[in-house]
């Protein structure tokens, strides 16, 4: 039997893909799960054990939480990516490096197949794709949902015949929970005027009394929380586990997909949007004016990029390479105070902060300049104006 490599949640779409992979094609499957910070440790059980009982031939779990942080999160801080101003690409950037470690694994099986349970309507068939078609163009690639163009109906019914009887009650909201955030789905979100209801955020409010934190950053990087110092991740996750009881970080974004319609979904995230805006708010500090101009474009242009699957783009690389230099001084803490569904940035501490500068003091006094030196500055700054009205009076 040849060998087929699965990309496996244990939910409906892949449970069938299970089912469908040996009955009808006859193939060996090898189910894998790319854990980037959605699973607990009974879940990742639980999920293995359901693959075995499906029929699949091996079953791997994969944790690439800092494989995943090196790669992504940490150009995403850099860049203060949050796409058209709100989404911190929760769980879309997470998409491109499960499916590197699927093909990944693929080759070291010697797989002659590689299969995903995505449909024909997302954008995550075309991130998977785009991955595997990169890294392992000799690999034929099996999406049964999209192909056979299968409904939830059908799918459980197929389960059943073929001995597969789970309950498969559909969750009134679709919850999707990675390390940078988790997406949510629902009714509400297939409009373009409802909110998403209280209940539907898997992160309910817990606390209400403000608890001030403190973050550390190091080249811009998150190596600190509340005088504490380790991994970025583990910061990540500790300032989640503190901020999520605030149900901070919620928001519907509105973008357009990789296939070209309108979507919107809502998300909760956070860390992320804590980190991201506590990151912002120590460059505003410590970097130049154009530094700060550049990295807005680059950001954005990068954000857009990852979401649509272009992570080998190489253009990417050389984002990175401007991102990574631009960090220098992104050094210091940040003072932040977190309230129910919001946060306040305090303020900062660094020894590169700019506005610590002996030159003066903005709107109050300054030591580098007399009043005529302003007087003759602000006649040359106007002379461009001044040329262009002149000759267009009449406009």
């Amino acid at each position: 039997m040849e060998k087929v490599v699965l990309a496996y949640s244990g939910g409906l779409d892949t449970s069938y893909c299970v089912k469908y992979l040996i009955n009808e094609l006859n193939l060996e499957v090898h189910s894998v799960l790319v854990n980037t910070g959605g699973f607990s440790t009974s879940e990742l059980e639980v999920v293995e054990k359901k693959a075995y009982e499906m029929g699949v031939t091996s079953h791997t779990n994969k944790n690439i939480l800092e494989e995943y942080y090196l790669k992504a999160i940490k150009y995403m801080v850099f860049g203060n990516v949050l796409k058209n101003n709100t989404y911190p690409l929760s769980v879309s950037a997470e998409r491109v490096f499960q499916a590197i470690e699927v093909v990944e694994y693929a080759k070291q099986i010697g797989a002659k197949y590689i299969a995903h349970g995505s449909t024909g309507a997302g954008n995550d068939q075309v991130r998977f794709d785009m991955i595997f078609q990169t890294l392992a163009p000799e690999i034929e690639i099996i999406t049964p949902i999209r192909d056979l163009k299968l409904s939830r109906q059908e799918e459980i019914a197929y389960l059943k015949e073929n001995g597969v009887d789970y309950p498969w009650e559909k969750a009134k909201y679709s919850i999707n929970k990675g390390i940078w955030g988790t997406s949510v789905g629902g009714v509400e979100t297939l409009t373009s005027h409802q909110a998403l209801p209280e209940e539907a955020y898997p992160s309910q409010l817990e606390k209400t009394e403000p608890t001030d934190v403190k973050l550390h950053f190091k080249n811009g990087e998150f190596v600190g929380f509340n005088n504490e110092f380790g991994s970025p991740v583990n910061n990540i996750l500790k300032l989640e586990a503190i901020a999520s009881k605030y149900a901070i970080g919620r928001d519907i974004h509105v973008g357009d997909t990789i296939v070209g319609i309108k979507g919107r979904v809502g998300f909760e995230a956070a860390a992320a949007v804590v980190t991201i805006k506590a990151h912002h708010l120590l460059e505003k500090h410590v970097l130049s004016k154009w530094q700060q101009n550049l990295k807005e474009q680059l950001g954005s242009t990068y954000g857009m990029l990852l979401h649509d699957g272009q992570y080998f783009e190489p253009v990417m690389r050389d984002i990175e390479a401007y991102l990574t230099n631009s960090q220098k001084t992104v050094t210091g803490e940040v003072f932040v105070t977190l309230k129910p569904y919001h946060f306040s940035l305090n303020g900062i501490e660094s020894e590169h902060d700019l506005m610590k500068s002996k030159f003066g003091e903005y709107g109050e006094t300054n030591k580098a300049w007399d009043a005529d030196d302003a007087k003759g500055f602000i006649k040359i700054l106007g002379t461009p104006n001044k040329i262009y009205h002149s000759v267009n009076s009449e406009l």
